[in-house]
């Protein structure tokens, strides 16, 4: 189902094949809109206990948070209108500048008086009103220059080593940037979704097993030469050994998943949102949404998910069918990174992974994860656009060649 985007030309009025409409997908859209509206909801239910005015003295009113999350959602339908009128053509020229601005984010993070360390970490760049988190700007762009370098060495990629090792070598300079925040989750997310653009992009299994077999001491040693990333680690083999201190934040989800069972206890009648689940509206969400719509909100969720990354996925097949080779891999990052973040942040909150601090992406209340995934979505959003146009242009022809034929 398609969403035509201009207005239509009079009728009998000819159109070159450069001015065809082009139509957006509806059934991506609503995918985003349904996501993002679940997120309104119960960002509204999970944060009102945490920013009451009477809590902890905080006196930040209880709206304060999902005051916060519409502003950010605002504008990131914003980012996602803009990306959805830019020519992905331009962008992909400008893929390797777009590459060094993301390294140069990564960068500022370090930069007296303008990076923000927060419990621990540096991942934040102060911008006045508002801090803004670098990675998640570089997961957008680190995806439009791997998009380019794969269809620029194509033949390359698919038939030598040496043409995986660049992206891959690129990849592994923002993941060392990423480990010296520290941000692990980020760094694991980012190596996942390139190895997914290259392989998608045709490199052979084998040579991504070369390159990839000495990563795995390297994420070995930075996963355990760190006492609070051990920590994590042992207490979600064993969350209930100590359930007060390292095993707290998943003992306290799991009760609240549990409480849920099928259908919940009802919208906003969670109890562990308040005060012993920690991050209720942002990494741990899910938790909520499990105790208080049970396993049917969290079908909804993951079925919505595969919906959104699912037909993402075959925009971006439906590209390269047609030669459209940047807007097909582009399409495959985006539903590969949203689609990698959504299962990390279910498995952490369900158990089946260690805390990441991985937000669930269009739900979690959080700034910078809502600008720039909204900025994703219009992406695809402008990927279907493009290739209704390639494909209404390849009709014309079809249509053409049967009348020369008649």
């Amino acid at each position: 189902m398609l969403l035509t985007a201009p207005a239509p030309m009079p009728s009998g009025q000819a159109l070159r094949r450069e001015e065809l409409p082009g139509r957006f997908d509806l059934g991506l859209l609503l995918a985003a809109l349904s996501l993002a509206s679940l997120g309104v909801i119960m960002v509204a239910s999970s944060s009102i206990p945490i920013a009451d005015p009477l809590a902890k003295g905080q006196h930040l009113g209880p709206f304060y948070y999902l005051t916060r999350h519409l502003v950010f959602l605002g504008g990131g339908l914003l980012l996602a209108a803009l990306a959805m009128r830019t020519e992905l053509e331009r962008v992909e020229r400008t893929s390797f500048l777009l590459l060094l601005l993301a390294l140069v984010l990564l960068l500022l993070v370090f930069v007296p008086g303008l990076g923000v360390r927060i419990n621990g970490a540096r991942r934040w760049i102060h911008l006045g009103i508002s801090g803004f988190q670098s990675v998640e700007a570089v997961k957008l762009l680190l995806i439009v220059y791997l998009g380019s370098y794969l269809v620029r060495q194509r033949e390359s990629v698919q038939r030598q080593l040496f043409g995986v090792v660049k992206p891959v070598g690129v990849a592994g300079l923002v993941v060392v940037l990423l480990l010296a925040q520290p941000d692990f989750g980020s760094a694991t997310l980012i190596i996942a979704t390139t190895v997914g653009m290259v392989w998608l992009g045709g490199a052979r299994m084998r040579n991504l097993f070369l390159l990839g077999a000495p990563l795995l001491p390297a994420l070995a040693w930075a996963a355990l030469t760190q006492d609070y990333r051990v920590k994590r680690l042992t207490s979600f083999l064993d969350p209930w050994k100590d359930p007060f201190n390292d095993g707290f934040q998943l003992t306290q989800a799991l009760i609240a998943v549990g409480r849920g069972e099928w259908t919940g206890v009802g919208l906003g009648g969670s109890i562990q949102k308040l005060y012993y689940l920690p991050e209720a509206h942002s990494d741990f969400i899910l938790a909520v949404i499990a105790e208080e719509l049970g396993l049917a909100g969290i079908v909804l969720v993951l079925a919505l998910f595969a919906w959104l990354c699912g037909r993402g996925l075959l925009l971006g097949l439906r590209c390269v069918q047609r030669g459209l080779h940047f807007q097909g891999n582009v399409a495959f990052g985006i539903s590969l990174c949203i689609a990698l973040q959504a299962l990390v942040s279910v498995g952490v909150n369900l158990g089946v992974l260690p805390t990441k601090g991985l937000t669930l992406p269009l739900i979690s209340s959080g700034g910078s994860s809502v600008l720039m995934t909204c900025a994703m979505v219009g992406v695809l959003l402008r990927v279907s656009y493009e290739l209704s146009r390639a494909e209404a242009r390849e009709a014309l022809a079809v249509r053409d060649a049967q009348e020369a034929y008649a």
